[in-house]
């Protein structure tokens, strides 16, 4: 098992950047997704405060985490690149900001009348993490950081990271890779005199 590289820089002021970048591509072509199953999912939400050690993630939870992760570097990369955003990445943003309940919902029992509960708590966990991360990114999007947002610039990292000052890194080792890469070429290019 692959270790996963340290935090990018901005991740601990920006949850939805920690989130973005909880796939990895790493050298060799590895991968590590750390939302990949149910359990990894659950592990990561608990880690980041936004479900309990024991809250029951099925496939599907995880599936709309990965789902929601993919539009969100969509947006990280329409923005750093000045492109237009999809309007689907859009829309799953602004559908996954509304849906987190605020309130106990209203339900009827036939029997009972009317009585007031919170949805299943599974779903409730899933749709505040999804909204927590949509809320996030819309901040750092629309905010002052958005100007320092990039991707790293070291080959085959697909990281986000908050630049600062000449740093285009989201790690030492991406840094040295790059670094060594950089050297390796200046070596073996053929000299033109």
């Amino acid at each position: 098992m692959t270790a996963a590289p340290p935090p990018a820089p901005g991740a601990d002021q920006y949850v939805a950047l920690a989130f973005v970048n909880s796939a990895v591509a790493l050298p060799g072509g590895h991968f590590l997704d750390l939302l990949g199953t149910p359990a990894t999912a659950n592990r990561w939400l608990t880690a980041h405060e936004l479900a309990p050690p024991d809250a029951g993630l099925l496939e599907v939870c995880a599936a709309q985490l990965r789902s929601l992760r993919e539009h969100l570097k969509s947006l990280f990369a329409s923005r750093v690149a000045g492109l237009p955003a999809l309007p689907s990445a859009l829309s799953a943003v602004n559908d996954a900001m509304s849906r987190a309940p605020t309130a106990a919902l209203l339900y009827w029992d036939e029997k009972n009348g009317p009585y007031r509960a919170a949805p299943c708590p599974t779903n409730e966990i899933l749709d505040r993490a999804l909204a927590v991360f949509s809320a996030n990114a819309a901040d750092l999007l629309t905010g002052p950081d958005a100007e320092r947002l990039t991707r790293c610039d070291s080959p085959p990292c697909i990281r986000y990271l908050l630049r600062h000052g000449r740093r285009q890194w989201c790690s030492i080792r991406c840094g040295d890779r790059a670094r060594a890469a950089r050297a390796y070429a200046r070596r073996t290019r053929p000299d033109m005199t």
